[in-house]
Formats: C-alpha cells, sequence, structure tokens
C-alpha cells in the first residue's frame, strides 16, 4: 500500500500564482501528498505588482513578490513539493491523471488542480514592454490610485474597459477612453454612463501607435503617438500620426487564458468560447477530479484575493473528491 502510494502524488497543482499557492497552502494542511508545477518563479502576474495595497488585512501594502514569497514558503512549510517545470499535457486513465512535462518526465496523481492563469492581450506596440509597470498597466484596481489626478488614457471597448474608465473617472478627471472602432462592443448602460461622465473624454476610431518616456532606470510614460482608423473597419488611416502627453496608459482589450495545454492530452474540458475553464462553485470541471482556480476560470473579477479564494475552495473540494476515492479503493 505504501509503494503504491509513492508512486503517484495525491494531487497536482498547476500554476503557482496566488490561486495555486493558497490551493497547495490548503492542500498540504490537508496531509495531501501535494506537488506544484512552476514553468518559472512562484508569483505568477502577482509578482509584477509595485505596492498590493488593497489586499484585506495587508496594511500598508507590500510588494507582489513580497506577499507571494511568503506565501511560497507557507507553502513548503506544510510539506508542499515543488517542481519547476511547465505542464505539456494532461490525460486521464480510470483515476489516475498524468501529467507530461518538460522532458518527457510524466506524473501521476489522483487529483489535478489548474492555476495557470490569464495573460493580458497586449497591444503590442513599441514602448509597451518597456514601460510596464511604469505607466502602462493592465489593472485599474491595482494601479489606478498611483494616477490620481494625472493624465489618463485608457484602451478598450468593451465592459472592461469601460467600467476600468468609470473607476478611473473617480480618481482623475483627466481619462480618455479610445477605442479602434466607431461605437462601444460594451452593454449599452455601461457605455452610455460613460458618454455622459464629465470626467472621461471618448475617442472612437483612434489607436497607439507608440508609447514614449523618459528612459534610463526610472523612466516613465511621458506622451502617446495616436493615429486614427477608418470607421466601422477598425483599421488605421493614412492620417499622420499625432504625439500627445499622458501619465498613464491602461489596457483592456481582454485576456488570454492558458488553457491551450490541456487538448495535448485529449482531455474534453467544458470551456467558454474565449477557451476560459467552466467550473462549479466548488471549481470542478466538466472532467471529474480536475478543478480549476483563478484568472484561469470563468470569473466576473479577478484579483489577487479571488484568486486565493478559490485555490483555498479547489484544495478543499479535490481533497474530499481524494477522500472518496481512497475509501472506494480500500
Amino acid at each position: 500500500m505504501t509503494d503504491e502510494h509513492n508512486s503517484f502524488e495525491d494531487l497536482i497543482i498547476i500554476g503557482a500564482g496566488p490561486a495555486g499557492l493558497a490551493a497547495s497552502q490548503y492542500a498540504a494542511r490537508s496531509m495531501l501528498k501535494v506537488l506544484v508545477l512552476e514553468q518559472m518563479s512562484p508569483g505568477g502576474q502577482a509578482l509584477s505588482i509595485d505596492v498590493l495595497e488593497n489586499y484585506p488585512g495587508i496594511s500598508p501594502g507590500k510588494s507582489g513578490f513580497e506577499f507571494v514569497d511568503e506565501m511560497h514558503k507557507q507553502a513548503e512549510n506544510f510539506g508542499a513539493k515543488f517542481l519547476y517545470e511547465a505542464a505539456e499535457a494532461i490525460s486521464k486513465d480510470g483515476d489516475l491523471f498524468t501529467v507530461q512535462i518538460t522532458g518527457g518526465q510524466k506524473k501521476k496523481s489522483r487529483a489535478v488542480i489548474l492555476a495557470t492563469g490569464a495573460k493580458y492581450r497586449t497591444l503590442d506596440v513599441p514602448g509597451e514592454k518597456e514601460y510596464y509597470g511604469r505607466g502602462v498597466s493592465y489593472c485599474a484596481t491595482c494601479d489606478g490610485p498611483f494616477f490620481k489626478d494625472k493624465k489618463i488614457f485608457v484602451v478598450g471597448g468593451g465592459d472592461a474597459a469601460c467600467d476600468e474608465a468609470q473607476y478611473l473617472s473617480r480618481l482623475s478627471s483627466q481619462v480618455i477612453l479610445i477605442h479602434r472602432r466607431e461605437r462601444f462592443r460594451a452593454q449599452k448602460a455601461l457605455a452610455e454612463r460613460v458618454l455622459k461622465n464629465p470626467n472621461i473624454e471618448v475617442r472612437f476610431n483612434t489607436v497607439i501607435k507608440e508609447i514614449k518616456g523618459s528612459g534610463g532606470m526610472g523612466g516613465k510614460v511621458t506622451s502617446l503617438v495616436l493615429a486614427r482608423t477608418l470607421e466601422k473597419s477598425g483599421l488605421e488611416t493614412d492620417a499622420e500620426s499625432t504625439e500627445e502627453s499622458a501619465d498613464g496608459v491602461f489596457v483592456f482589450t481582454g485576456t488570454v487564458p492558458q488553457s491551450a495545454f490541456l487538448s495535448g492530452g485529449g482531455l474534453k474540458v467544458e470551456m467558454d468560447s474565449s477557451g476560459y475553464v467552466i467550473t462549479g462553485e466548488d471549481m470542478s470541471t466538466s472532467l471529474p477530479g480536475l478543478f480549476a482556480a483563478g484568472d484561469l476560470r470563468t470569473t466576473p473579477f479577478r484579483q489577487v484575493v479571488t484568486a486565493a479564494a478559490d485555490g483555498a475552495i479547489a484544495a478543499r473540494s479535490a481533497s474530499h473528491y481524494i477522500e472518496k476515492l481512497k475509501g472506494e479503493a480500500y
């Protein structure tokens, strides 16, 4: 019985952002044999947070690195093991999952929690990468307060862009929302509120061509190069570009879930049209024993605190699932 148990894990968690780290803590505290797979460093997108000041109970705020470093240490102290390799495919045979990782290695477990997150869809323009965290942001709730009374540009035309522009308009009267097309994709009521907001200037048929800054180690965004687009198509015109001063740029053009690897092992997991994994309130997916937490799953709000909560719920659900399997096995 001992040899059989040692041949595979109780639980494999893929991804070590806030969701995966919270899940690893709760699962390890439940005395499960836990392996966390992370292709880079623990922390995920939270590592890029300069000051995490809106997490309940943490005041004054701390850096994203400090926050996730403590989560990582907690998980290891509870017994979770970490392996720094990428998951390339997942398959299931009977009650056991097989996770194929870099180099052809394979790890087996009774249950799996997906916590691979999502990446922000970027503009792919010059200066965007260089000034990320120094004027370029993808989270108004996280970074908006740093731009109080500043000149802020918001990019996008969906619900997220309109929502975040509304939020930023409470911090500054100089919010400029630009969208490449001639009308918003957002819900009508939300779009109308934005159009009527005196602190928001809306510019349709407009795109960013380049983000410029002061350069150097402490350089920040100073201006944007803007261009007009054709009505309806959203394609750029041949009109001359213009440069305009700016303090911050918030990009809300969507996110890309990190779920593509799931198809590699032939798993059939229910997802929405954008590739986000659909779960129940207990974080269970359409495949028994497979759970998802954090930004990878369909959720109306993506924050560090919600990701951590998802991870805790997923760990508890996985623990109950594994206990049931062990009960049936013995």
